[in-house]
């Protein structure tokens, strides 16, 4: 006896069996403990679903049979409600809004006197679904699963409220993707059409300084970097003298390039220009002057200004002999006399010989002067 089978004769055992109303009850009570079973265990697939559901059926089938009487060779008809039974005997039982609870009848009685010989045929017991458990019925308990090889089925769900609760998922999955993707295409037209950019990012009106060169240290004409005005950087500082135009022997100028004493308003200069080539003229930085700064932190201030109605770029490289060099520096020189200033931090060696300052006065190779004023240094405390 299997399992299916062992539960619904102990709970026909616990009543009167012979009471067709009962055994109903015990027939719903088997399928509904069932139905409990495979929703408290979602790794049941549907087809052992609906195998189980069946082998239901076929052992109800054949437990029917027994207590049907023996009738000549008629199939007794199973499709009356438990609310038309004989007699009124048994109530009828709802079966919920997804499917008719039929109840196991058979035709009227055998028309006594028949001589054909008498037989027993199986019922037909439909599908039965029941909502809720029934009153008067003995529990049943479907949990465990059937015997192995045990032909079990179930009928197909035909509830069409149950089929769109299952594509809910499908149905929420496209809405939300639909929704990302309209967010997205929003957010890159509105960054193409520059809502998220600063006034400043909306400026596109060309740079007051030409871009920088790669590996150069450049200082724009204004800005936070901006070179510092004429004697803002003389506040306690020593500065030691490292070019004065009185004393135009310690520049060398290339053959391009040219070199010349000159004198305004504001003092005497140099003014210095750069050939074709882009050759930079040397200033000479002293042995003595280098031997102060060994082993220290100096700042480096050239005083200088562009020639008339000329703005350029200018190039600024050292060579300090033992003590190394600056990099090169890069600066953009305007109409105002101004400083512009590096800084170097030597090692605390004997500089050997003496060094020197070249500047190139048109970065871009244009021909444009650059008047220097004057070429000093001091050493940071």
């Amino acid at each position: 006896m299997d399992a299916i089978e062992k539960a619904i004769r102990n709970a026909l055992e616990k009543g009167n069996a012979e009471d067709r109303a009962f055994r109903e009850r015990v027939y719903r009570a088997a399928f509904a403990a069932l139905d409990r079973a495979l929703q408290a265990n979602p790794g049941v697939t549907v087809e052992v679903a609906i195998k189980r559901r069946k082998a239901i059926q076929a052992k109800i089938t054949e437990i029917e049979s027994e207590y049907l009487p023996a009738v000549p060779s008629v199939a007794p008809q199973i499709d009356a409600p438990a609310g038309e039974a004989e007699g009124g005997a048994a109530p009828a039982v709802e079966a919920g809004p997804r499917a008719p609870s039929p109840a196991v009848a058979v035709d009227g009685p055998v028309q006594p006197g028949s001589d054909a010989p008498r037989s027993r045929v199986l019922p037909v017991v439909p599908d039965i679904m029941p909502d809720a458990s029934l009153p008067g019925a003995p529990a049943i308990d479907m949990s465990a699963p059937a015997a192995p090889g045990a032909a079990t089925e179930v009928a197909p769900d035909r509830d069409e409220r149950r089929i769109r609760g299952r594509r809910l998922p499908l149905t929420a999955i496209f809405f939300t993707v639909t929704l990302l993707a309209a967010i997205g295409i929003g957010l890159y037209f509105a960054m193409q059409t520059g809502v998220f950019k600063t006034a400043a990012q909306l400026n596109t009106a060309p740079p007051e300084a030409p871009p920088t060169v790669e590996d150069d240290d450049f200082t724009p004409a204004d800005g936070a970097n901006a070179p510092a005005k004429p004697g803002a950087a003389d506040q306690s500082r020593d500065w030691i003298n490292v070019f004065s135009p009185t004393d135009p022997t310690h520049v060398a100028a290339p053959s391009d390039a040219k070199a010349e004493v000159m004198k305004d308003d504001s003092g005497p200069f140099l003014r210095i220009q750069s050939g074709a080539s882009g050759s930079a003229i040397a200033f000479d930085v002293g042995q003595g002057v280098l031997e102060k700064l060994a082993g220290k932190h100096a700042v480096f201030d050239i005083i200088a200004r562009a020639e008339d109605g000329k703005d350029t770029q200018i190039s600024v490289d050292c060579n300090f002999g033992e003590l190394g060099d600056c990099g090169r520096k890069r600066y953009a020189v305007g109409q105002q006399k101004n400083e512009y200033l590096f800084d170097v931090k030597f090692p605390d060696k004997h500089p050997g010989s003496a060094g020197t300052i070249a500047v190139n006065s048109d970065f871009d190779k244009q021909g444009k002067a650059v008047n220097v004023y004057e070429i000093r240094v001091s050493i940071e405390p």
